[in-house]
């Protein structure tokens, strides 16, 4: 008697136990985000999906303004407060702050083969040999042109992309300037006031920035080339002067000529595609073309959004796994076309993806994905709080020399000194 009563509260005590933990709440995440327009909407349908799967998992997201993001993200990491995910853009400036994925995913190997290597070292501290796995780029913008093809079948002027897959910077100038002056239109060629846009172009042109021992040189043939094609735009008439010679500093878009058909060619990138599809509307026929060549390829430079763990979680396990379900390929092939986002996957690079709009423009921009130099990705992800001061010293101080305020040679010598200064500074802290 005393034998089963023993056994029946053990019986007991087991069920209590396996009770108490069927009862238990679903651990919860806090994820940072922001957004620009439906991705929001298209992640928590996604994370909805993860959470019926996963019921012992929820992913709350809090979205914050674009402008705020950083800032917010800074204070709680150095509180030790942090997330457990964040979208974010400036990777390097929590380098050190994030959660090593590495021995947590289930299939490692496929995860570090799915998404371009040097937007993953870019997770880590610069200098180090750290191999860790921090997070993956949710999508991928590309700087690239856009032409009013409208206009070129008013002027009678065939396309140079459609009757060559590699047309250099020179041939688009001469091309469009012809167009212009057939068609009567303002401008024929216009570059947004923005030293990440000039990379692109300059790297086509040959420039190359870093060196074997991470110094940046800035003053080369491929630079200077650009730099004299944009400020002869100006000085040609082809550009409008307020983009890059109205004076003052920071970015000026030229997107607004575009738009409104007075400009035949606009160097800008991917994130343009839904505001011209909604502007633009019927007035005119608007394309994607690729890159101008030259002696450095044909290269556009990317940009975009990465998603990462934060290592202030207390549950690295679950942060595992979401990062490894909205990171698989269906799922940000799901991402990418339904938020009109060129896709990080590298496999979703090379397949392509099916948009509900915009199709076709944004498809030529995923094929510009693959055109990517190394170079490309070390000026985004290397090194980005050194790539931002030049971008920014690049677009300001060229804007001087356009506005007759500087010569090019003093404009470079400042850029390189600037650049020096930046790169001690962080060798020294």
């Amino acid at each position: 008697m005393k034998h089963r009563l023993s056994l029946f509260i053990v019986l007991l005590f087991t069920l209590s136990v396996f009770s108490t933990v069927l009862a238990q709440e679903p651990v919860e995440l806090r994820f940072l985000w922001y957004e620009d327009g439906v991705e929001g909407e298209v992640m928590r349908d996604i994370l909805d999906q993860f959470e019926a799967d996963n019921p012992d998992i929820t992913v709350v997201m809090d979205t914050v303004a674009f402008a705020d993001l950083h800032n917010i993200l800074q204070a709680q990491v150095e509180t030790g407060a942090g997330p457990d995910l964040a979208r974010i853009t400036a990777v390097g400036q929590f380098a050190g702050h994030y959660l090593d994925l590495r021995p947590l995913l289930a299939d490692v190997d496929t995860f570090e083969a799915s998404f371009p290597a040097a937007v993953l070292a870019s997770l880590r501290v610069p200098g180090s040999e750290d191999d860790g796995l921090y997070g993956f780029p949710s999508q991928f913008t590309v700087t690239g042109p856009f032409i009013n093809r409208t206009l070129f079948e008013q002027a009678g002027i065939p396309v140079p992309s459609d009757e060559s897959d590699a047309v250099t910077w020179a041939e688009w100038t001469e091309a469009v300037a012809q167009v212009a002056e057939a068609t009567g239109t303002p401008y024929a060629i216009a570059i947004d006031r923005s030293g990440h846009r000039f990379w692109g172009p300059s790297l086509s042109n040959g420039a190359l920035y870093y060196n074997e021992d991470g110094s940046i040189s800035v003053d080369t043939p491929g630079f200077r080339q650009t730099a004299e094609m944009i400020l002869g735009w100006n000085a040609d008439g082809l550009m409008p002067l307020e983009v890059w010679a109205g004076g003052g500093s920071g970015y000026v878009a030229a997107n607004e000529y575009f738009v409104n058909g007075q400009l035949v060619m606009y160097m800008s990138g991917s994130w343009q595609v839904g505001q011209f599809a909604n502007l633009i509307g019927d007035t005119f026929d608007w394309e994607v073309v690729p890159n101008p060549t030259g002696e450095g390829g044909s290269t556009g430079i990317p940009g975009g959004a990465t998603i990462v763990a934060l290592a202030s979680t207390q549950h690295p396990e679950a942060v595992a796994r979401v990062i490894e379900y909205i990171a698989s390929e269906d799922v940000l092939r799901d991402f990418s076309a339904r938020s009109l986002f060129l896709p990080g996957h590298v496999g979703l690079i090379e397949s392509g993806v099916e948009y509900p709009s915009s199709n076709e423009q944004l498809s030529v921009f995923v094929s510009e994905i693959a055109k990517l130099s190394d170079e490309a990705y070390a000026l985004q992800f290397r090194n980005s709080a050194i790539t931002t001061i030049m971008g920014n010293e690049t677009r300001d101080r060229l804007s001087q020399v356009a506005a007759g305020e500087i010569t090019l040679d003093q404009a470079i010598e400042q850029i390189q000194e600037t650049v020096d200064e930046a790169l001690a500074t962080q060798a020294a802290a």
